[in-house]
């Protein structure tokens, strides 16, 4: 899997933390839909709000750059990027959020039909790894 984050014409100073769809398919969970959702650093958060202020979203509080494809969030349901980046898995450029962080979102938003279904299918992944045979 390969998430290109050249498009955005940033060098990030933290890598980002991929979460949603992208993440979930990562892990085998289910096959991921056109957006690409990170969190990043307030750091990164404040650079990228300077070089795309015509692309900014306050979803219930949460802020973030909508641009080129990816949700780029300063936080999820208030949680922090350092909150949601632990225990995650490290590749070159960016981080993937861990099962138990995406059970955990899916969690958060389970009142919506979509995260409910997200939510299943992450404890069955979850279920196949630590009961494989």
């Amino acid at each position: 899997m390969q998430v290109d984050l050249t498009k955005l014409n940033y060098r990030f100073k933290t890598k980002p933390l991929l979460i949603g769809g992208k993440a979930k398919e990562f892990y085998g969970v289910r096959v991921a839909g056109k957006d690409i959702d990170l969190v990043v650093t307030k750091e990164d958060y404040e650079n990228l709000t300077k070089m795309y202020p015509d692309n900014l979203e306050d979803l219930y509080g949460d802020l973030g750059v909508k641009i080129h494809g990816f949700e780029i969030w300063k936080t999820i349901c208030s949680f922090t990027y350092d909150e949601l980046s632990f225990g995650a898995f490290e590749k070159e450029n960016l981080k993937i959020a861990s099962l138990e962080k995406l059970l955990f979102l899916a969690a958060l938003g389970m009142h919506k039909e979509k995260y409910h279904k997200d939510l299943e299918l992450i404890v069955k992944k979850i279920f196949e790894i630590r009961y494989k045979k």
